[in-house]
């Protein structure tokens, strides 16, 4: 096997413990997770920030987007500096190695624990159970929602997750390995820790922000796909899906976040979206879908089926395209040779 073939049979053999950890164990909280030692680090940034004294919206631009870089940049140089000398050692070092640093990147575990405790308040009638479960993986007010709208929120957040939290960290896994997965996470937090439009954030996280939207944009595109096919095998309607994922994809603030969201919300015959309270402050959205359902606890249910099997289908797409380009440097190799 040519160097190569080796390097991108290494890289599909990470992916796939990664994955396999992530199915079985999910995302370990621990204060050494590489995400929030991103998060601290972005914190006393953003602390740095608060203390400094140019407040124009140039010099705050500028801050956040050196801070941005600078996070982004030692992610990306620390993972690799550390898979450069395991893989230097012994090739399985490096390997088991990269494969735990990606399994910390990708949330189908986590994404589905989380809302499934809301699943579980509301078959039990507990709905100021389900709205606790619900706070910590939404950011609207959940305090004054009814059982239906619990539900709705849940399955969104799982269909807009997708993309962010499994889809695109593979991606760029496998364009890059724990390097450019972890440079991945990196922006995507912090996009969610100051890319907001008020009067502390508005220009400091602008190009976070901005940068987001770059890096997320086909990864979206491809989850919300991914959904769509993937509704073919949950039982789901894969015609539905396309007609409201092309239809409604662009509803949304973010040109991101609604392409999985109408996908999923074709899917399984729900209205999402719409105006909600955060913050205390109403923020209007337009709707995603044709409410031919009311959401119910079974949708969040659904809702993770229909990500676990998009997961799924990326993993295939992922191991035809890999394995393919063994088979291409194999080709060239020994035709190189001859």
């Amino acid at each position: 096997m040519n160097p190569l073939s080796l390097q991108i049979t290494t890289r599909l053999a990470v992916i796939a413990l990664a994955m396999v950890l992530d199915f079985i164990i999910g995302d370990p909280q621990n204060p050494l997770h590489p995400i929030r030692l991103i998060g601290l680090c972005i914190a006393f940034g953003i602390r740095l920030h608060k203390n400094s004294g140019d407040k124009t919206p140039a010099g705050q631009f500028l801050a956040g987007m050196l801070l941005s870089l600078l996070i982004i940049a030692a992610s990306f140089g620390l993972v690799l500096l550390a898979c450069r000398l395991l893989y230097g050692l012994n090739l399985w070092a490096g390997l088991v190695a990269e494969a735990v640093i990606c399994y910390f990147l990708i949330a189908a575990k986590s994404l589905k624990t989380e809302s499934m405790k809301v699943y579980h308040a509301l078959v039990a009638g507990d709905i100021e159970q389900a709205r606790h479960w619900l706070s910590y993986i939404v950011g609207r007010d959940t305090a004054e929602l009814d059982s239906t709208a619990v539900a709705q929120a849940a399955v969104e957040t799982v269909a807009e997750n997708l993309s962010d939290g499994v889809i695109a960290p593979l991606l760029f896994i496998m364009i890059g390995g724990a390097p450019l997965g972890l440079a991945y996470k990196a922006i995507n937090t912090l996009d969610s820790m100051i890319g907001y439009r008020n009067d502390d954030f508005m220009y400091f996280g602008r190009f976070a922000a901005r940068l987001d939207d770059v890096v997320n944009f086909i990864p979206a595109r491809l989850a919300g796909l991914l959904m769509v096919v993937g509704a073919r095998f949950i039982g789901a309607s894969s015609k539905d899906a396309l007609r409201i994922f092309r239809r409604d994809r662009n509803n949304h603030l973010s040109p991101n976040s609604a392409q999985t969201e109408a996908a999923c919300a074709g899917a399984l015959g729900l209205q999402l979206g719409g105006d909600h309270y955060y913050h205390g402050e109403l923020v209007s959205k337009p709707t995603i879908g044709d409410a031919l359902a009311i959401a119910q606890p079974e949708h969040i249910a659904a809702a993770n089926r229909l990500m676990y099997a998009a997961t799924i289908l990326m993993g295939l797409l992922m191991l035809i395209a890999m394995s393919s380009l063994v088979l291409i440097s194999e080709a060239l190799a020994s035709g190189a040779a001859g």
